[in-house]
């Protein structure tokens, strides 16, 4: 049964479960469906009493830190014991753009060439993780939420906001991956 399960599956069955997961939510309480909240609600819990922003009540969200402790407990079962032992497969074209900026090995999900311990403490790595992980943060709380939320849980509740900020994701990741990575890719 566990070989099976490390086959690799069909992309629909992660599309059909993540689009069943919003009307279970809104049928279980009313519940929104997104992860960058729960980082607002650690901080709540950690820090009530220093920071207006984190005054609010967010035991009545702790169904949320429990679905992100579920989320990450998934992902570490699913890397150690349901991974699939072959290399990833990809496309020659792509292989050619990639080795354009040293990205040669393809034996795990992520480049080592870029996502590694000893790439934190780099030039490229100071930019690519620390900024761009700020990056993120800040576009995330100015967009009101991130891509789960607006995407998968916005256009659900055809909520003109979630369009417009799915549009704006869409949009940065086509301009970041195809202009801004390639050259910032040859700048280090």
């Amino acid at each position: 049964m566990l070989e099976l399960l490390r086959q690799p599956w069909h992309c629909l069955v992660a599309g059909i479960l993540i689009g069943l997961t919003v009307p279970l939510l809104l049928l279980l309480g009313n519940k929104k469906f997104g992860v960058s909240s729960s980082l607002r609600h650690i901080c709540a819990a950690c820090f009530p009493a220093n920071i207006p922003y984190f005054k609010y009540d967010w035991k009545k969200q702790i169904w949320n830190l429990f679905f992100v402790t579920g989320i990450l407990i998934g992902a570490f079962l699913a890397a150690h014991y349901l991974s699939n032992p072959n290399d990833v497969v990809v496309a020659d074209s792509t292989k050619l753009s990639l080795a354009k900026f040293g990205i040669t090995d393809y034996s795990r999900l992520m480049p080592q060439q870029i996502f590694n311990v000893h790439n934190i403490f780099t030039l490229k790595g100071l930019f690519f993780f620390v900024t761009g992980g700020f990056l993120v943060g800040f576009g995330t709380r100015y967009a009101g939420g991130c891509t789960s939320g607006h995407s998968i849980m916005g256009l659900s509740n055809l909520q003109m906001p979630s369009l417009i900020a799915t549009c704006c994701f869409m949009i940065g990741g086509f301009l970041s991956a195809n202009i801004l990575l390639p050259l910032f890719f040859k700048l280090f």
